[in-house]
């Protein structure tokens, strides 16, 4: 189907069950996203170690990173996704409270303008001020270039797309395309998240519940919507690019899911149910991981490519295990991890900042350790620490006490 980059409730039919209160704040959500960022951070710096190909790359790989990261890339980006339209939905319900005394002003608008200073603002300002040094450090690895950035940079403005393999120009979204599709998500989704609060969409979200009561009935639901919008979509745009304009099956997958999180955190009865199922999704991600690397360890990746039922198989397979781990982390997230702790406002604000920096980082450090040839353990451990320590020192000092730079990155 396409490469891989690799308590019961009794809901009343004619009247809508209670919202979640607006008051309540999902903690285990802010740690969710904290720990998938940083995650990130490691899985950027092991694929300097793979043979994928990447900007700047190690001689010497790792099969390990390659078989750790296989199953990082079904979990991490669509946790991110699926927290993303939980946190919409918190947000617009924000955006709907009373405003001086009377119901608050056109809360649709009042989001999307939120939208555009939080994501688009800091798009643009990462595409000319964060990204073009990652592609000046590519072409000074492959030897397409040799003078300084100074000389480079006027390339960006030639608005020639980049291509894999740091072919084409020096304009780019590199790694943050995922704010790009957030943003491009967050409008086109209006229109349905006013109708999922509507008498019809909640009767709409009654028969959803119905299903989600069943065991596994979550897991099941998101597997089979997701499935059949990759089949439909896969076998025009095969591969997952980023690009958008021939990514359309990999934007329908992210924007399922990106709904499915809306959805699924809009009743408070729903989180309740989720987390009662906790060990059913986690049994269901051990088995998709199994098959993923039994079906790994018995055909080749051109085998799997090749033979139409081993990749049929192989691809459903990793769909459901995406949806498995996301589903397993949210449901033992909100067992586990919905508490309050003074660092969390912190983290929860150097997150995004820390996104919008860290592949840069490890770009640039990466190719001076490269040079060292240190070896994968060293070079990676290296890397990932250094990099975490330089994204750290940024954000608190250069970041975090300026309003310009507040507003740059997108935060409040």
């Amino acid at each position: 189907m396409g490469k891989q980059t690799e308590t019961p409730m009794q809901p009343s039919v004619h009247r809508p069950m209670p919202q979640a209160p607006t008051s309540l704040r999902r903690y285990d959500l802010d740690w969710l996203r904290v720990f998938a960022i940083l995650i990130l951070l490691f899985y950027h710096t092991g694929m300097m170690y793979v043979s994928w190909g990447w900007h700047i790359q190690s001689r010497e790989t790792s099969p390990f990173l390659e078989d750790v990261m296989r199953w990082l890339h079904r979990w991490r980006m669509p946790l991110l996704f699926f927290i993303s339209g939980a946190g919409t939905y918190f947000a617009l319900r924000k955006f709907s409270r009373p405003d001086a005394g009377g119901p608050a002003p056109h809360p649709d608008r009042r989001y999307a303008v939120e939208r555009f200073r939080r994501l688009f603002i800091p798009l643009v300002f990462g595409m000319f001020v964060i990204v073009p040094p990652q592609i000046y450090y590519e072409w000074l690895f492959r030897g397409r270039f040799s003078g300084s950035y100074a000389e480079f940079y006027p390339n960006v403005f030639g608005f020639e797309p980049y291509s894999d393999g740091g072919t084409g120009g020096a304009f780019s979204w590199h790694h943050l395309w995922f704010i790009a599709y957030l943003f491009l998500y967050s409008l086109i989704s209006i229109p349905v998240f006013r109708w999922l609060r509507s008498e019809n969409g909640q009767r709409f979200t009654d028969r959803v519940s119905r299903l989600l009561v069943l065991p596994g009935g979550a897991l099941w639901l998101m597997c089979v919507t997701i499935l059949v919008s990759q089949y439909v979509t896969r076998p025009f745009y095969p591969d997952e690019t980023h690009a958008l304009v021939d990514d359309w099956a990999y934007f329908v997958e992210n924007l399922l899911l990106f709904w499915f999180g809306y959805l699924l955190i809009s009743r408070r009865e729903f989180w309740d149910v989720l987390t009662s199922q906790r060990r059913l999704f986690l049994a269901a991600t051990v088995v998709f991981t199994l098959v993923l690397y039994g079906m790994r360890f018995v055909f080749s990746g051109e085998e799997i490519d090749r033979m139409f039922w081993v990749d049929f198989t192989y691809f459903s397979n990793s769909i459901c295990l995406m949806v498995a781990s996301v589903l397993a982390s949210v449901a033992y997230g909100y067992r586990y991890l919905n508490v309050d702790r003074p660092i969390l406002p912190y983290l929860t604000e150097a997150v995004y900042p820390f996104y919008i920096l860290h592949q840069t980082v490890i770009v640039v450090l990466g190719f001076y350790v490269l040079k060292l040839e240190s070896g994968v353990f060293v070079g990676f451990w290296t890397v990932s620490l250094l990099s975490l320590l330089v994204c750290s020192a940024i954000y608190w000092w250069l970041i975090r006490p300026f309003r310009i730079t507040r507003f740059l990155f997108g935060l409040k």
